[in-house]
């Protein structure tokens, strides 16, 4: 515990000796938002399940969701003092993995179901006024993602242990997050809820399929955290 005080004590010293956080903090980057219009780029990681709504009551499919990884370019544009469009595309890659009910052997209850998806966000980011070199904002906005690794074209299905999803999706996400100025950058995490808009589940060719055959609709829901460098 003392080590760890140690090392807060100094990481907020070091943060006022930078003149980032204290009583006259040196401001940075002055006038960088002042820009039109800017570039960026971000890494992070995102955590995917699935929301099944079913036909009629049944057991849940059980969903086990893993932790992915993101990165991405950013498009800036200057609307006004407090509101930007961005534009965000990025390559998300993440795994879910499903059980489904009513199985006896692993290899017909287990799907794992691999994503690649190519998002393409229009958001907007309201930020609130900036004090010394910190400004929080809220973001949020629709996308579209094609999913690379959906087996939409596939002949096989579940009776063949592929799992086969729609190749195209729409999302809309909203979160909040901070933009830090540093002396030669503009730093910026953020954490986002992201939320299909429409069912993304590809049918197996029979109609009493025991995998798909009761689910009503299979939507993504989840969280990113975004490290953005501007």
């Amino acid at each position: 515990m003392k080590k760890i005080l140690f090392l807060l004590l100094l990481s907020s010293s070091a943060f006022a000796q930078f003149g980032l956080f204290g009583k006259d903090p040196l401001i940075n980057k002055e006038n960088f938002d002042k820009q039109r219009v800017h570039w960026g780029y971000y890494l992070g990681f995102n955590n995917l399940d699935f929301k099944f709504d079913y036909l009629s009551v049944t057991k849940d499919v059980e969903v086990q969701s893993q932790i992915g990884f993101n990165v991405g370019l950013i498009g800036n544009l200057r609307l006004t003092n407090h509101l930007d469009f961005r534009f965000e595309p990025g390559l998300y890659i993440t795994q879910r993995n499903l059980t489904f009910p009513n199985f006896t052997e692993e290899r017909d209850a287990l799907r794992e179901v691999k994503s690649t998806y190519i998002f393409f966000p229009a958001l907007l980011k309201f930020s609130a006024k900036r004090t010394g070199n910190i400004k929080p904002y809220l973001i949020g906005g629709l996308s579209t993602a094609l999913n690379m690794g959906s087996n939409s074209e596939a002949k096989d299905d579940n009776y063949s242990q592929r799992f086969r999803m729609t190749k195209w999706s729409s999302f809309y996400e909203i979160g909040v997050g901070v933009d830090i100025y540093f002396e030669y950058f503009k730093f910026s995490p953020s954490i986002r809820g992201v939320f299909s808009t429409k069912d993304e589940l590809i049918r197996d060719n029979d109609p009493n399929s025991p995998w798909t055959g009761n689910v009503g609709s299979m939507q993504t829901r989840g969280f990113f955290i975004n490290f953005a460098f501007h």
